[in-house]
């Protein structure tokens, strides 16, 4: 993407591995595609958990561990920033 319009409807995801947002939320998105996303990104998620907590840690190495535990966290962040998308705009169609 060149342009350098700014996306106003656009909200930015947590990225701390860089310093410029890559991706981004449609925050006028409807709502029922805003909860689809969220609710594929939390199940799968737990699903993920599930299987993780059927392991026996000691079969795998230290490197094993964190990249379990970088991938929730990464797919955790997803879940609570379109969370946060979604109760700004129920907030401020409370306010109006």
């Amino acid at each position: 993407m060149t342009s350098k319009t700014p996306l106003r409807h656009c909200v930015n995801m947590s990225h701390p591995a860089t310093d410029q947002p890559v991706l981004l939320i449609d925050a006028e998105a409807p709502l029922r595609d805003l909860h689809a996303c969220l609710s594929e990104r939390l199940n799968a998620v737990l699903k993920y958990l599930d299987l993780i907590a059927c392991i026996r840690l000691l079969d795998h190495a230290e490197q094993d561990i964190n990249t379990v535990t970088t991938i929730a966290r990464i797919m955790v962040q997803d879940v609570s920033d379109l969370f946060g998308v979604i109760e700004r705009r129920e907030l401020g169609a409370e306010q109006k």
